[in-house]
This record gives C-alpha cells, structure tokens and sequence, in this order.
C-alpha cells in the first residue's frame, strides 16, 4: 500500500513534467526551414586590428552552430586593413563555423591593398538563390555608395531572371537608406567615407524592389563600431524591411539570426554576443523606427523612442 501511495502522490509532479517537457519542445523546435546569421562589422572596435575576428563574437561560433544557421553574411569592414595575413586570419576562424559565410565588401576591406580582396574572393557582387529565395551581394564603394554602371545593369538582370522566387535578401555594406532629410537622419552609423554629394538608392536602386512582390530584406553592416554609432537598426515600410547592425562598441553587439519557415515567414532574432544571455538586446522588430519630428534616441538602450 506504501509503494501505491508513493505513485498516486508522484503523479502530480509527473504530470508537471510532461507538461514542463512539451512546452520547451514547442519553444525549442519552431517551424524552422532554414536559417541565416547577418553581422556586420566584424573587425571589432574602431582602430583595433584583432588577429581574427571581433573575439565576442568568435566566443559565438559555438551557438551559431547550435542553432544550425546553412548561411552567414559578414557585411562589411570585415578586417581593419586588407593585407594578406588579415584575410588569412578571417579564412582561419571562420573554419569553426559550419555556416557557408559570404563575404560583402566594405570600405576597409579595400584599405591599402583594393585589389587583394578580389584576387581572393571574386568580384565583389553577385547574387544565388537558395531554397527558392533570392540573395543579392551589392559593392556600393564602386561608385562613391551608387550601384551604377556594370553593378546596376547586372542587379537590374538578376531582378528580371529571378521573378519566381520567394524572398529576396539584399547585402551592403553602407547604410544607402540614410539621407540628411529623411527619417533615417537621425540614425547614426559609423562613416561616411567615400560617399558622394548625391546617390541613387532612393531614385534608382529602390524602385526596382518596390514594384515587386516579394518581401524584400536589406542588411547594411556600418554600426556599432564605437560610442558614436548606433548598434543596429530595423525597419519596415510596404514589401521592404530595412536592418543594419554591427559590433565593437561591446554594449550592444549583435548578431542577426533570420529563420525561414516552411512557408516562407520571416522571423528575426537579435542576438546579443557580449555576456551569457543571447536575448539581453530582446526582440529586433520591438526597435521598429518611428516616424515624425518627435523622434529621440538614447544611446544606452539603442532604441528609437517617441515622446
């Protein structure tokens, strides 16, 4: 009769168990079809040459392979200065990645040496489609931050043979999006370096994704560099969703992880790579940009908030 009351009496905890056990499975297991990791500026801090990569986020190599992220898109300043031992260094630590890491140009990745990157790697945009979604590399230091010339041509050609597929995912280096007279003026980036007087993304470049239907993600990598900049930024307005991120300044370094669902929904987690808890910087969408004179910012929560 002992043992009988023993087990009517652990039911109760059993059941506490199983219920325990179902709800992380739910949160644990999502209706993932693939992901993603987008991090930008990943030299580090401001004039700091690493041997490598920014160390916080190499201490997350680890949990990026956890989550089974196929793709990694390192947008830009990638290293400090383009010489052949700090490419070598960046080829060396990304074998601890089990990503296929893509690398998108910015201005220091040109610094001293700006043919030695395309001598390594290829030319400096391009584009693939994978499990039905359309990724575009573009090279705004080409042409003074424009995608002009042979770049459009061939962005515009990749638009036109690609009409069937299902998302469209675009990577840069600069913020093109930020404008003196616009709501993104008072978004602060690391540089404006190389930038001419006048540039085409809003004239040229974003009319060719507007008249799409397909939701499209762009990702800048100019941020976080240092207590000038801002540590990321999202957007969202019609078909387009505008992110930029980056690291070095430590408080806020990021990591962007986009999870592709069966059917074809975008989730986004912003992680933070400083410290133990990955979710300290809470959800990207809750930064979403508002709109009108009142817009404030305040640098110790990177957030965007209204009065």
């Amino acid at each position: 009769m002992a043992i009988g009351k023993n087990i009517i009496k652990s039911i109760p905890l059993l059941l506490l168990f199983i219920f325990v056990i179902s709800c992380q499975k739910e949160t644990v297991v999502p209706d993932i079809s693939y992901s993603f990791f987008v991090a930008g500026h990943t030299y580090g801090g401001a004039g700091i040459d690493n041997r490598g990569l920014h160390p916080p986020f190499e201490q997350k190599f680890g949990y990026l392979n956890s989550r089974n992220v196929s793709l990694g898109f390192l947008t830009g300043d990638i290293v400090i200065r383009s010489t052949e031992q700090n490419w070598d260094e960046v080829d060396s630590v990304l074998q601890y990645l089990d990503a296929d890491v893509h690398f998108v140009v910015g201005n220091h990745d040109l610094k001293e040496n700006p043919d030695l990157f395309e001598n390594r790697y290829g030319r400096t945009y391009s584009y693939f489609v994978k499990h039905s979604d359309l990724f575009i590399i573009l090279d705004p230091n080409i042409d003074h931050w424009n995608i002009s010339g042979e770049q459009l041509e061939f962005l515009k050609e990749t638009l036109n043979e690609n009409p069937e597929v299902r998302n469209i995912f675009v990577f840069f280096h600069q913020l093109l999006w930020r404008e003196s007279d616009n709501k993104y003026k008072y978004v602060r980036m690391n540089s404006t370096e190389g930038r001419a007087d006048t540039i085409n993304f809003w004239s040229e470049i974003m009319p060719l994704f507007t008249q799409r239907t397909n939701p499209v993600a762009m990702f800048a990598g100019d941020m976080g560099a240092a207590s000038w900049s801002d540590n990321f930024m999202y957007d969202t307005f019609e078909n387009i969703t505008l992110i930029a991120s980056g690291m070095g300044d430590e408080d806020g370094d990021n990591v962007i992880i986009v999870n592709m669902s069966d059917k074809g929904i975008i989730n986004y987690d912003l992680i933070a790579i400083n410290g133990a808890d990955v979710h300290a910087l809470g959800e990207l969408e809750d930064y979403v940009l508002p709109t009108g004179p009142s817009l404030l910012y305040t640098k110790e929560l990177p957030f965007y908030l209204t009065d």
